[in-house]
């Protein structure tokens, strides 16, 4: 098991850091420059053009890496390479929503896409194909499994309802994540880490398998990514992580998992809707300088490796109490 784990993360992240090395200057040529708000941190307007849509690279390397081992576990008789299908198939499906938000961007020449009622609803419709196929493939009751408690609640009809939900949420909370240089890529390697624990405790290849390539993605991908960096992800990463992520905490059989480990994009999401909902209700103040909260940070004199880092290491605290979780 650890054999094909490591093959599928070296393998991963030498392919990410090709593709994007290559990628680079193909963005750069082609003009697909990141545009700044006006209403971002002013010293953000040097980054204004530097080449976005970089998740392009990872997600080719994703599926590169995937299908050959995919076929080869099929071969073998492995059982549960449908789960990891179905995954990267409903990653790869929120990618594209991502590469359209992204073209829409420099279609309209300027900072935004789709609109959120647009983007929902193509990612509405990720979410429900992913429960159905898990369903339909036996990888999916309606039993949620409460973490710690270990108590299961059968939910019926209840569970798709919350499933829906927490897949489009976790989905734009790893969106939101991506505001500052390396930030997404560090959180998620992270959390990728510890699906790659949990995967081993459990014995479970295929979802070792799965987290061995979002952690070589995310790797391969910070080669570029850090900070300063020379390319973005852009929604097109973003979203594909974010289903890849969420994707794990379901094949583990744990979906809730991912509020502990992935805590970071919690308070991302939530720091935004707090600051909307302070916002209304007060005709114009702000709760926080900036959302989501790594921008208030900035604004507090943070440097950006300083939320990199703390953020990363907050995430590594929450995996570990996340393993006692399982």
């Amino acid at each position: 098991m650890i054999g094909y784990y490591i093959t599928a993360f070296v393998s991963t992240f030498i392919v990410t850091a090709l593709a994007a090395r290559l990628l680079i200057p193909k963005l750069r040529s082609m003009k697909l420059g990141q545009k700044i708000l006006d209403v971002g941190p002013r010293w953000h307007k040097s980054k204004e053009g530097t080449p976005t849509m970089g998740g392009l690279s990872f997600i080719a390397a994703a599926l590169i890496v995937f299908i050959p081992f995919a076929v080869y576990l099929v071969s073998k008789g492995v059982d549960g390479v449908d789960r990891m299908a179905i995954v990267m198939l409903m990653a790869t499906a929120n990618g594209a929503v991502g590469i359209v938000d992204d073209l829409t961007k420099f279609k309209n020449h300027r900072n935004e896409g789709l609109t959120a009622s647009q983007k929902y609803l193509l990612q509405l419709i990720c979410a429900g194909l992913f429960l159905a196929a898990m369903k339909l493939t036996g990888n999916l009751s309606e039993t949620l499994y409460i973490p710690y408690v270990g108590v299961e609640l059968d939910l019926g009809i209840i569970y798709y309802i919350l499933s829906i939900l927490l897949i489009t949420g976790i989905v734009n909370s790893v969106n939101l994540t991506d505001g500052i240089d390396g930030l997404a890529s560090t959180v998620t390697l992270a959390v990728a880490a510890f699906f790659s624990v949990a995967a081993f405790s459990l014995s479970a290849l295929p979802e070792a398998i799965i987290a061995a390539i979002t952690l070589g993605c995310c790797l391969g991908f910070l080669v570029y990514n850090f900070y300063p960096a020379r390319v973005f992800m852009g929604d097109t990463g973003s979203l594909f992580l974010g289903g890849l992520v969420i994707g794990m905490a379901y094949m583990i059989n744990n979906p809730l998992i991912i509020v502990i480990v992935g805590i970071i994009y919690i308070i991302e999401a939530l720091s935004v809707m707090i600051q909307v909902t302070y916002f209304k209700l007060t005709h114009g103040k702000r709760f926080f300088k900036m959302a989501p909260i790594h921008h208030h940070f900035e604004k507090c004199g943070w440097s950006e490796l300083k939320i990199v880092g703390v953020f990363a290491l907050v995430t590594v605290i929450a995996g570990a109490a996340a393993y006692f979780g399982l």
